[in-house]
């Protein structure tokens, strides 16, 4: 399973529990990333949009989400005024923006700020889904090595 969608599942298990029946939307939808969340998600019998960030009224579509991925590359694009209470918003942008002070720094797509009064949680940028991703990362190749050795695999979540 792709390391960060993995991450994700994970952290929003922890959060939310069972996830059947929370409507979940997933925000840009790139190949690595956002297509296999949205399997993911549908796996665990959530109602999911998928939506690109040209869409019409993405603030209403942000509103019904019990779950918001982040994946657009936009910095600050998800409002918290777009959330609806309580959600839990997984941010998966990271790019490079100008500093108050001229430097770089990393800003997700999330407008932090604003999100985090709204929702029940939230992961930050930098630090919030990376780590996660590298623990699958490592999960995975502790697999594909025991499989390589004719070893069982880990005991590992289901997908």
């Amino acid at each position: 399973m792709p390391c960060t969608p993995m991450g994700c599942l994970m952290l929003i298990e922890e959060e939310l529990g069972d996830l059947r029946g929370r409507t979940a939307l997933v925000i840009g939808c790139p190949p690595i990333v956002g297509r296999p969340m949205a399997q993911l998600l549908l796996r665990r019998d959530c109602t999911l949009r998928v939506a690109h960030r040209h869409v019409g009224d993405l603030a209403a579509l942000a509103r019904q989400g019990d779950i918001v991925i982040a994946a657009a590359g936009v910095p600050g694009l998800v409002k918290g005024a777009w959330l609806k209470p309580g959600a839990t918003v997984i941010d998966l942008g990271i790019t490079r923006v100008p500093g108050p002070d001229g430097t770089a720094r990393l800003a997700g797509d999330a407008d932090f700020a604003s999100a985090a009064q709204v929702a029940g949680a939230i992961t930050p940028v930098p630090g919030g889904v990376g780590p996660m991703t590298i623990a699958c990362l490592l999960a995975n190749t502790l697999t594909a090595c025991r499989r390589l050795e004719g070893l069982p695999a880990p005991a590992q979540r289901a997908a």
